[in-house]
């Protein structure tokens, strides 16, 4: 068995592998560098092949989205800690040692994230992930660095290591054991928010997930959907009532109504701004959700029969929706740590 892999999913992305992979394969000597390929149809699998001979490819029967195709590729990968890494992301000196070295220091910590950079504008955070994912009382997540689309610029304010909610998928240390027995990305999400149910049950287990500041890549962001897609508003919203109904443990109706009222705000904000799209996929989204109610039910009783000392660190006790649009909140640091749970 190897001691990490780094796995990067691959979907018609060669212009990604072209201009990334020489970064990731001369920082991460040592390790094993998989592609595992979602039934591409360019050719990026001839070009890792010709280029990188050294590389492991795995080769998927289908375009499962994010969350299948990792957990089809990952039953063929022999390691100890996985990487999963998404294909547009420049990766830098010593970006594996310090996550790794934090995974080795306790078993308790499932998963680890490092500092993610936005590669167009290397001062800023990069959206999917920032300085580490939090998330509020109605389970709208957000980030040190970035607070629903206000992404903050990198002064060194978050060069902390800490305790997190969530770690992105956009490049997740993570502990094999823990990832397979916890049931893996659930492929039902397509993508987007399947790496935070993912940790959520996680920490249902009592594991703990950290943002390492020593570690920091740079990613271009919307590979998979540009961030003004309407699709990928869908699936936010989609998913976010996906991973509310599987793993929160308490009274459930009262937590679908006040998303069901919040959302209609959102989807209110969506008109006045003229994104009429964005509203429709808001809508839709709710209609998939009561849809799938019954599956996601059962999912959440047998999620229940595993919850053992849940850890709910990281998680903020206030509503985050409010604290922004009323409240007039822009950045992480004007949060108070006493509003947030702690183990």
């Amino acid at each position: 068995m190897d001691k990490l892999a780094v796995v990067i999913l691959n979907y018609n992305g060669k212009n990604f592998l072209e201009k990334f992979l020489p970064s990731v394969m001369k920082y991460s000597s040592g390790y094993t560098v998989v592609v595992a390929d979602n039934a591409s149809t360019d050719d990026s699998v001839q070009f890792v092949k010709t280029h990188y001979p050294e590389i492991k490819i795995i080769i998927n029967n289908e375009n499962g989205g994010f969350a299948k195709g990792y957990n089809d590729a990952l039953k063929h990968v022999s390691a100890e800690y996985y990487v999963l890494l998404n294909s547009d992301i420049e990766v830098t000196p010593n970006w594996i040692e310090p996550c790794l070295s934090l995974l080795e220091t306790e078993k308790e910590i499932s998963a680890v994230q490092p500092k993610i950079i936005a590669w167009h504008d290397q001062t800023k955070f990069e959206h999917a992930g920032a300085a580490g994912g939090f998330l509020d009382k109605n389970f709208y997540p957000f980030c040190q660095g970035r607070i629903f689309e206000i992404t903050e610029t990198d002064e060194g304010q978050y060069n902390r290591t800490r305790e997190i909610f969530w770690a992105t998928g956009a490049c997740m240390f993570i502990r094999s054991k823990d990832y397979h027995e916890a049931g893996g990305l659930d492929a039902d999400f397509f993508a987007h928010m399947e790496e935070i149910d993912l940790c959520w049950r996680l920490k249902l287990k009592g594991k703990r997930i950290f943002y390492c500041a020593q570690s920091k890549i740079y990613h271009v962001g919307g590979g998979t959907l540009n961030y003004m897609n309407p699709k990928k508003t869908y699936l936010n919203f989609r998913n976010s009532l996906y991973m509310m109904s599987k793993n929160y443990q308490g009274f459930l109706p009262v937590k679908i109504f006040m998303r069901l009222c919040l959302d209609g705000v959102a989807g209110l904000v969506f008109i006045l701004k003229g994104q009429f799209k964005h509203c429709f996929a808001v809508i839709k989204a709710h209609f998939s959700f009561y849809g799938h109610l019954g599956t996601l039910l059962k999912q959440r009783r047998a999620i229940r029969k595993t919850v053992s000392n849940p850890n709910f660190s990281g998680q903020y006790k206030r509503n985050i929706v409010v604290r922004k649009f009323v409240g007039g909140l822009k950045f992480f640091t004007q949060l108070k740590e006493q509003d947030f749970f702690t183990r």
